[in-house]
C-alpha cells in the first residue's frame, strides 16, 4: 500500500490554494480596494475561502494515507478467491464533506473467478 502523494507535494498544493484565495479576499497590492463593507460580506468572503480551500486539505490529507492506492487486489470479499486483479482505470467520485465538495480516486478491482467487482483501496 502506498500515499498517493507526498506531504511537500500535498503541502505545496494546500499553500497554492490558500495564497490564491488570500489574495482574491486581501490582495497584497494596496492599490487594490477591499471588497465589502459589512461584516456579513467579510463573512461570506471568509465562508467562499473555506469551501474552496478546505475540500483541497482534505483530498491531500486523504492521498497521503498509507492505505490510498494499493499494489494487489488481495482477495475477493464475495467468494474469497485470490484470483483478483486491478483494473488499470480508476474513478473520480465526488464525495459531499461539510466543507464542500471533495474528489477522492477510487481504484477498482475483479475477480476471475466469480466477476464481481470491489474497491481494494481503504476507506
Amino acid at each position: 500500500m502506498a500515499a498517493r502523494t507526498t506531504r511537500q507535494e500535498a503541502r505545496a498544493r494546500i499553500l497554492a490554494s490558500f495564497e490564491t484565495q488570500l489574495n482574491r479576499l486581501i490582495p497584497e497590492d494596496e492599490g487594490i480596494p477591499l471588497k465589502g463593507a459589512t461584516f456579513a460580506d467579510f463573512e461570506d468572503q471568509a465562508e467562499l475561502l473555506a469551501q474552496t480551500t478546505l475540500p483541497v486539505v482534505m483530498e491531500e490529507r486523504a492521498a497521503l494515507e498509507p492505505n490510498a492506492a494499493v499494489e494487489t487486489a488481495g482477495r475477493c470479499p464475495h467468494c474469497s478467491s485470490d484470483r483478483v486483479y486491478l483494473e488499470k482505470q480508476e474513478t473520480q467520485p465526488e464525495m459531499r464533506s461539510r466543507y464542500g465538495p471533495v474528489v477522492i480516486p477510487k481504484q477498482h478491482a475483479r475477480c476471475r473467478r466469480c466477476g464481481g467487482s470491489f474497491s481494494p483501496s481503504g476507506a
